[in-house]
């Protein structure tokens, strides 16, 4: 098939959504797939990218002439699907449906991010304008979690279905365990407001007062962002810097690393539509702690491959329980290490987007 992705934003840009779609495109490319990509993000030159991008303040990635722009690539390179990529606010792909629409090429929107109360009002309000409802697409949620708002908005008007990120399962590996008198908790993801990283100090600093003084606790933060010099400061004001460590962004391998080392993953966002580094330490081993209502609970059950959380307190008594019981801690260790995740593996991955191609092109 020739398939044309759009995205805000892409590669050189790091971040979820933009790894997430280039290594799509890659595995897209290595099934037999000629793929083309349209992105609103400046950079290099990269072969198969076409790069749409206007001088706008603080290097938006959006184009006032966007629509026009991505009409006359389709018209001219004719792709069988526009495959359209979206977060929460993303114009310039939104862009890429009006065009796809106005084109009368299928299209598919994979929506990447969890549809909170505002943005929901939002996508009301412009299916009562735009009646975007009736354009024939077809959508695509990363998690359960994430479709059930999207599903609420758009009605019977446009299928929703559910296709996962995708992994590399062969890169996470399970290793071996830390010092048996020390628990080492890692999390791991951009230092970010949304992301709630002071949150999650806090309830580090919850579980420290919970478990007994003879369990050395360690906790490290992988990642960076605008949230990191707040983060550094409740660190110092709570004495807390000699056992959480803030290390910044590292590499994937780095990563792996880390986790082959560690005893228990945290990810406490209430908003995380999939979590793809949740994820990573599952299929690495580690005991997983989320939020029953995040996109997490799609690939772990409570008591199987971690424990659940439906508040702030709940996720404190999950870690707590966790740090303290090396029974349960190892039983879901040796049940993820001796079993694959069920979701996220790429064929599972390009067979969902085929099927939503194939819907969308009938």
């Amino acid at each position: 098939m020739r398939i044309l992705h759009v995205s805000d934003c892409y590669l050189p840009r790091l971040g979820g959504i933009e790894v997430q779609v280039a290594d799509l495109v890659r595995m897209q490319r290595e099934a037999g797939h000629t793929v083309l990509v349209a992105t609103a993000t400046g950079g290099e030159p990269i072969e198969g990218v076409r790069r749409i991008v206007a001088r706008m303040p603080f290097d938006l990635p959006v184009h006032p002439f966007g629509v026009g722009h991505l009409t006359r690539l389709m018209t001219s390179w004719r792709p069988d699907v526009v495959h359209v990529h979206t977060g929460a606010v993303s114009p310039f792909a939104w862009m890429g449906v009006r065009a796809a629409v106005r084109s009368g090429l299928p299209a598919v929107v994979t929506v990447h991010s969890m549809w909170d109360p505002v943005t929901r009002g939002v996508y009301r309000a412009l299916r009562w304008i735009f009646e975007w409802h009736k354009w024939g697409l077809v959508a695509t949620a990363v998690s359960n979690a994430a479709a059930v708002p999207i599903r609420a908005v758009a009605g019977r008007g446009v299928p929703v279905n559910v296709v996962s990120n995708g992994l590399d399962l062969s890169g996470w590996l399970p290793g071996t365990p830390g010092e048996a008198d020390e628990v080492h908790i890692v999390a791991v993801g951009r230092l970010a407001p949304r992301k709630q990283p002071v949150r999650l100090l806090k309830l580090l600093r919850a579980v420290r007062t919970r478990v007994p003084d003879s369990v050395a606790l360690r906790a490290t933060i992988i990642g960076d962002g605008p949230a990191r010099g707040q983060m550094e400061r409740f660190l110092a004001k709570h004495g807390m810097t000699g056992w959480v460590s803030l290390p910044g962004r590292y590499s994937r391998e780095e990563i792996a690393k880390v986790l082959s080392s560690a005893d228990v993953f945290v990810a406490p966002a209430p908003r995380e539509s999939f979590g793809l580094a949740a994820l990573e330490a599952r299929a690495a081993g580690l005991p997983v702690v989320a939020r029953a209502q995040s996109g997490v609970a799609d690939f772990v059950r409570p008591g199987k491959e971690g424990l659940l959380g439906r508040s702030f307190d709940e996720l404190v008594d999950a870690v707590t329980r966790l740090a303290v019981d090396g029974e349960l801690r190892r039983s879901i260790a040796a049940h993820n290490q001796a079993t694959e995740p069920t979701a996220g593996s790429w064929a599972a991955v390009l067979d969902g987007f085929d099927r939503c191609y194939a819907q969308a092109i009938g």
